[in-house]
């Protein structure tokens, strides 16, 4: 079996860090819910859409030495490597940011992964990817050829509208990494299952 998951927000979490780079810049009042879509609105509604997506370009740059693994996800990896699943990460991901200084963030998120100990070996205390385990392509549409190409059976992802777009390889099963999502939210009927947790994802496909 080969498991493909996403990176960002699905591998690497930033919950918290654009509220705290904010609140460094004195660029939101200290009560703003800590979420990033808040953050993102207030600038947006302040005016400073272009400040924002600066600090999207430094968050998923150098900035990214603050994020963490996802809770849970270590486990998940390390049983499936039990299993002898093969695992891959594949990202759609530009290469510089659209505004302020080009930082190179695939260089940056291949730094974090490294940082985070996921391509040690797993006698090393490690995750055990190797450096072609991993993929970060320029569009939606090649994220999609890859997953095609890596045949994968399943594909973990935080974002709905990738796993239920035309260009989705339909041969692959799709899991929503949720964490955080509304109660409200109705499942599209092309995704198999909705977890709020990788120990969730842990449970259903592994135990």
């Amino acid at each position: 079996m080969k498991i493909g998951i996403d990176f960002d927000n699905t591998t690497a979490c930033y919950e918290g860090i654009f509220h705290q780079l904010a609140l460094e810049k004195e660029l939101i009042p200290e009560t703003l819910p800590t979420n990033k879509d808040a953050v993102r609105d207030y600038l947006r509604i302040a005016g400073q859409e272009d400040i924002w997506t600066e600090m999207q370009g430094f968050v998923y740059g150098p900035g990214i030495s603050r994020a963490r693994l996802f809770p849970g996800l270590t486990s998940f990896i390390l049983a499936c490597r039990e299993k002898e699943f093969d695992i891959v990460i594949v990202s759609h991901k530009t290469r510089h940011p659209f505004k302020g200084p080009a930082y190179d963030l695939h260089t940056s998120a291949r730094e974090w992964l490294r940082q985070n100990g996921c391509f040690k070996s797993i006698s090393d205390g490690g995750m055990g990817f190797k450096e072609e385990d991993v993929f970060f392509e320029l569009t939606k549409e090649q994220k999609c050829e890859r997953i095609t190409e890596q045949k994968c059976d399943y594909f973990v992802d935080d974002l709905p509208e990738l796993l239920t777009d035309s260009c989705f390889p339909k041969s692959v099963r799709k899991l929503l990494f949720s964490p955080y999502l509304n109660e409200d939210f109705s499942l599209p009927k092309e995704i198999e299952k909705s977890f709020s947790s990788w120990q969730s994802i842990k449970e259903w496909l592994l135990v």
